[in-house]
């Protein structure tokens, strides 16, 4: 496959071709060299409020569809391969409780710790139970109440999360409730990469979401880099639907309406004062996108207003020109294109980091 590279000077890069965003071979590699090596958002622990319970779900819904287990004894929390470790039955197929998870093909038995506990008819077997019949366990992280996952624990993301509790750490994120009513899952015909592109730039606003940038100054907007992510800051243009940031932020003073936090590859928190709005972008193929939005409030007296109003209508101008982005990349005289250094840094850390994970082995 052909090698990628990204200047890492924003005034001399240029973008990736397009040719990047139409080939399956890239496509396929994103998957096992981004995704696979990737953490992401799984939900939060209040799915297992209840002692000795289990929620089964897939890492990256499609492409890996990796089966893996959620499970709480006492106060913690496991994540655990979903795979029998005698023939790679799926064990647990709905939200449930139990003592232990019992494999439903031949009775082998794990603590919801995931090690290995009994199995019949074994009494003749040498060298058993291995460590390799112990389910595996994967890294997990909590974030108020948010869960997250890997594969293999790529990079760092304790730096991800202290970077954006720099910003957001003040607000009782433990207390943010789900509002499934408002969640929506929206499918887009384009590259996953370019919806990404397109979210991690304010550049467009003035141009494409008239309502936004009624609300939010955009002369004042900035994007500020951490490594494997970033946030954009998006400042009121009245001074109202702010947060009430405390003496000791290091944004104390300013008007802000919204910080838009992006990881590493698919994940957006964005954060207003009504509380949070997760995007989780999910390739399901070279030219389909799903993306799910998932609704945390905080404070309900402030929903719908500011630079969090109307996001269902942000979301389809932004599907808008996302899908006309990607047929613009079939042309035969458009190859590639350069970055803005003002409003276009985080494009740039973007694509320079795919470039990157797929150069790795």
């Amino acid at each position: 496959m052909k090698k990628y590279q990204i200047n890492e000077d924003i005034t001399e890069a240029e973008t990736l071709p397009s040719e990047f965003y139409r080939s399956q071979e890239v496509y396929d590699a994103l998957i096992e060299k981004v995704f696979a090596r990737s953490w992401q958002w799984i939900g939060d622990s209040t799915s297992l409020d209840l002692d000795r319970s289990m929620r089964p779900f897939y890492f990256l819904e499609f492409g890996l569809e990796e089966p893996m287990l959620l499970t709480r004894s006492g106060d913690e929390i496991n994540c655990l391969s979903n795979v029998c470790t005698h023939r790679g039955n799926i064990l647990c197929h709905h939200t449930t409780k139990a003592r232990n998870i019992t494999c439903a093909y031949h009775g082998r038995r794990f603590g919801l710790d995931g090690e290995f506990l009994h199995m019949p008819e074994f009494q003749e077997a040498e060298d058993f139970p291995r460590p390799e019949d112990h389910l595996h366990r994967f890294p997990l992280k909590q974030w108020g109440n948010w869960l997250f996952t890997s594969l293999e624990d790529s990079f760092e993301f304790d730096e991800v999360l202290e970077a954006m509790n720099r910003k957001v750490g003040f607000l009782p994120l433990g207390d943010m409730k789900e509002d499934k009513s408002r969640n929506k899952d929206y499918l887009i015909n384009t590259h996953w990469a370019l919806y990404c592109d397109n979210y991690l730039e304010g550049f467009h606003i003035p141009f494409v979401h008239d309502g936004l940038n009624e609300v939010l100054d955009y002369g004042k907007y900035k994007t500020e880099l951490f490594a494997n992510g970033n946030v954009q800051i998006g400042y009121s243009k009245g001074g109202e639907h702010t947060f009430d940031l405390p003496e000791s932020h290091e944004d104390f003073g300013e008007e802000v309406s919204a910080y838009y936090f992006w990881v590493f590859p698919n994940m957006m928190f964005n954060f207003y004062p009504w509380g949070c709005s997760i995007n989780v972008v999910k390739p399901i193929a070279l030219n389909r996108t799903k993306v799910s939005f998932i609704t945390y409030v905080l404070d309900e007296s402030k929903l719908d207003t500011g630079a969090g109003a109307a996001i269902d209508r942000v979301e389809r101008e932004d599907e808008f020109v996302v899908e006309g982005v990607f047929k613009g990349m079939s042309s035969r005289v458009y190859k590639t294109g350069r970055f803005s250094p003002k409003m276009e840094k985080g494009v740039h850390q973007f694509q320079g980091l795919l470039a990157e994970w797929l150069a790795r082995k």
